[in-house]
This record gives structure tokens, sequence and C-alpha cells, in this order.
């Protein structure tokens, strides 16, 4: 009864904010258009499309605020100015009262925060849709940040998420174009990513990655600071780390106040980014103004501050040399290797012409270069070129689309702070210099230092495997007697099957020749 309410209500939002009409127009069917004639019947929108499905999905509640922000990263499957309009989606959301809070705390942890904490702050810092935030002190001294999950919040979720299912098999129904935006694969995705964030030692997980990778052995300088994972005070539904303090990276009058060297920030924001993706093939993949912070404090003034990872990117070998040489290629008008690297890929159907596709990525590309290096977007740049590769059939892979989203949030937050920030200037040399690490003789080095421990392991064997090889009978001479058997046997039936159908046809012929007499 409840879900049938639920889905009433959204009905008449969809109808209250002109949605019906917004699918309806995207369809090119004469049905589609007479019925868009009707529901247009007696009002017309007075705000564009984006804004009306943004405030809808901000009077269906947190979970529907929650799909929009992750629809907003599909920048390949929805048209721009949806993305844009998406992209301002807030996950604020009213505090759940402390009590409550405290009840968590004591369920997953097996004491009340009165024991467990020297100080426990019982209004919440912050607080969103999956969870809220209080800070603490625990009795060693320490200042933590603890993250509660909301409670109940499985069942809620698994509730929209139904109705969710059933609206995208509703529109994946109404013909080509409701396929092509790929309702059911969306969907899917963000019921992962929902349930990935009510693992909160997951994403406790996740941070702790980071800050080794970036940590004191990393030799990087300490250019960005993660916050430690207090892992005796983590579980499913509750997450405490280090307490952070700095300024959000937002507020530039405040950094520029601190004597922070704005220009610099955004050169490192960038490099740091980079530096996730092609040297550990692991990268925060949520990088709004809300997540990042600037230090003040003088011994790390000016070094950044990752908060909130529950959305991580994760890129193979092949993903890193792929994007690496792609981005290369582009800004050398190398068309014809892009082209190729899309064929390399294995993305692109087998049948697909080299040269039909260079000419699709020069029309992507060759505009670009008519605007001065600073104003090309390389987000903008790989967007374009997953849209051309989808008119070649090509499944361009989750981990891909992530990344993009990603690369355009560092581009917006970096020209924020700068914006003559020249952002090839500052990723080529790093690109080049990774290529030739990878491909140079240090690459190699370390290749075989990494595959030496599997090795190891195989050599001592390979005697024995030789000698069982060699060992074996040679049975080629049998093979090739039972392929010539059949191949008689398959010539034979030949042979018969011909005299069968000529003997049908001379007794066609002369039943028809008996029949005209």
């Amino acid at each position: 009864m409840l879900s049938f309410l639920r889905f009433i209500r959204i009905v008449f939002v969809a109808w209250r904010y002109g949605l019906d009409e917004l699918v309806l127009s995207s369809l090119k069917h004469p049905m589609a258009a007479l019925l868009l004639r009707f529901v247009r019947f007696g009002r017309r929108p007075r705000s564009p499309r984006g804004v009306r499905l943004r405030r809808a999905l901000e009077s269906l509640g947190p979970i529907f605020v929650k799909f929009g922000q992750v629809l907003s990263t599909r920048r390949d499957l929805i048209p721009a100015d949806i993305a844009a309009e998406l992209a301002l989606l807030q996950d604020r959301v009213p505090p759940f009262p402390s009590k409550q809070a405290a009840d968590c705390i004591e369920t997953a942890l097996g004491a009340p925060p009165a024991t467990l904490f020297k100080h426990f702050e019982v209004d919440p810092v912050a607080s969103a849709s999956i969870a809220q935030v209080h800070f603490a002190v625990l009795h060693d001294g320490r200042e933590v940040a603890v993250k509660v999950l909301r409670p109940g919040m499985l069942s809620i979720i698994e509730k929209d998420m139904a109705l969710l299912r059933m609206l995208a098999g509703v529109i994946e129904r109404l013909g080509a174009d409701g396929r092509r935006l790929k309702p059911r694969e969306v969907v899917a995705e963000f019921d992962k990513y929902l349930h990935d964030e009510l693992d909160l030692v997951r994403e406790a997980s996740n941070c702790s990655q980071l800050r080794r990778n970036f940590g004191p052995d990393s030799g990087r300088g300490g250019v960005l600071i993660v916050p430690e994972v207090i892992w005796e005070f983590t579980t499913n539904t509750i997450f405490t780390m280090e307490r952070m303090y700095g300024i959000p990276v937002g507020q530039v009058d405040r950094m520029r106040a601190a004597g922070i060297d704005i220009p610099k920030l955004a050169r490192t924001g960038v490099e740091i980014f980079f530096t996730q993706v092609f040297s550990d093939g692991f990268f925060h993949a949520d990088m709004h103004p809300g997540n990042i912070y600037v230090s003040d404090r003088p011994q790390t003034l000016g070094h950044y501050i990752a908060l909130d990872f529950g959305i991580v990117g994760s890129l193979s070998e092949f993903d890193k040399n792929y994007l690496a040489q792609n981005f290369l290629a582009f800004f050398r008008r190398d068309y014809r290797r892009v082209a190729q690297l899309h064929i390399e890929s294995g993305w692109v159907p087998a049948g697909t012409r080299e040269e039909e596709l260079e000419g699709a990525v020069r029309a992507v590309c060759e505009p670009y270069f008519d605007r001065p290096l600073s104003e090309i977007s390389l987000g903008q740049v790989l967007l374009r070129l997953f849209q051309t590769s989808r008119r070649f059939n090509v499944e361009i892979q989750p981990q891909l689309v992530l990344l993009q989203k990603t690369l355009l949030n560092v581009e917006g937050l970096g020209r924020e702070l700068d914006p003559n920030l020249d952002l090839w200037k500052t990723a080529k040399p790093y690109l080049e210099r990774w290529m030739r690490e990878r491909m140079g003789l240090s690459g190699i080095r370390k290749q075989l230092e990494k595959e030496a421990a599997q090795w190891s392991q195989m050599l001592p064997s390979l005697p024995r495997l030789l000698h069982e090889q060699l060992s074996r009978p040679n049975v080629e001479p049998a093979v090739l007697v039972e392929l010539g058997r059949l191949r008689k046997a398959r010539e034979q039936g030949n042979r018969l099957l011909t005299v069968i159908a000529a003997v049908l046809a001379v007794g066609v012929a002369l039943v028809i020749w008996f029949h005209v007499r």
C-alpha cells in the first residue's frame, strides 16, 4: 500500500514539473508527438527542462537526489544541459535525532558515546541522506570525526529502488530512444553505488588506501592529506576518522588571506589527480568542493585535504595506457592514432573502418585547436570522444565514465582557483614522463620485479613440465589418419546426397510430365 502511494506521488510530481512532456519531446515517434500535444494542453513549462527535473528530484527526497547526482555523471548518455543542472543537486537533509545517533553507536560498538569517548558533540556538524557526522575526542586526546549511518536506510532504499527499476522498464519500452538512454543500466549502477555507500567499512578501506598512496613513504611531499582511520571505532554503520582542520577549497579569499599561493594550489590539484589516475590507478571520484579542503596549519599550509571516500575509481594497466595515449595523440593532432586506440581497445566492432572513425574523431577534436590551450577542457574532449564512439556501437566502460566526471570536477575546481590555469601545460609533462617510464628500461625493470615472485614459483617446475611434454606419445599420425577417414566419409555422404537429389528431381519431372499429358 505504501509503495502504491509512493508511486502515485512520483506520478503527481512528474506531472507537476512537466517531466511527461520532457520524456515525450525526446522521442521521435508519431504517437509520442500526439501524446505530447495532449499533455501540453492547458500548460506551458516556464523553466528549462533541466531545472524542472532537478526540482522534481529534490521534492521526491534524498534517494532521488542521489539518483540525480549519479545521473549527472553519465554525460555520455544524457544531454549536456540536463547533466549540468543535475550536477547542482545538493545532498542536504535535516539531521536525525542525536539520541538515535547515540543508540546506533552503542549498538555498533557495544557502549554509549559517553563511555567510548572523552567528549562527544551531540549536535552533528554535517548531515546528508546516508549519514551524519559528529565530532568527538578519544580518551588518549586524539580529535576524531564520527560518521553515523542513518537508521533504517536499507528498507527505504529497497522500496525506492523497486520503483526506479519499474520506471526504467517503462522508459526502455518506449522505443529506441528510451533504450539508447540505457535506463536499466543506469539504475543498476545507482543501486550498486548506494549499497556500497551503506557499508562504511568499505569507505574506511578506501580512505586507508588513499592515505597509504600519499603517506610519508610515497615520496610525494605530503601534497594531499588523508585522515587516519580509527579502526577500533569503525564498523559497517560507524566510521571514525582523524578530525581535519582546513578551509573549504571554494573560499578563495580566506585561503589568500591565510597566505596560500592560489595559482600553485590549482596546479597541484591537477598533478594530484593525474598521480592518482596514472601512478596508482586508484582515484577519489567525488572531488567536488564540499569534499576538498586546504590546510591552514603552519606545518601543512597549502596542502589539500580529502574527505568523503564513498566513491572511488579504479583503472587497470590497460585503461591507464589507453587514456594516456589518447590524451597525447589528441594534442599532437594524431587522429589516426586515436582511431587505432579505439579499435585496439576491442570496444569497437571488428568491421569498423579505421579511416571512417578517424574522420569522426577529427570532427570532434579539430575545433578545439582554434582556442587557446588554457581554454581546452580535457574532460569535454573525453566526453566528446565517448559520444563519437557510441555512434560506432562502442560500449564505454563504467570506470572511464567515472574518470571523465572526476576530470570535469578537477578542471572546474582548478579554473575556479586560477582562471588562467593551462591544464594541458600542467598535465602534458606528467603524461609524457609516465609514458617514458612505462615504455623505457625503468618500466621494463619494474615489470620484471613485479613478475619475479611468480616466476620464482614457476621456474623450479619447468624441467618437470618440459620432460612430461617431451615424453608424451606423438598422436599426430593417428589424428591425421582419423581426419582422413572423416574427410572420406563426408565425401561419400555428399555423393550420396547428390544421387538422392538427382533421383528425386527425375521423379518429380516424370510426375509433372505424366500429369501434363
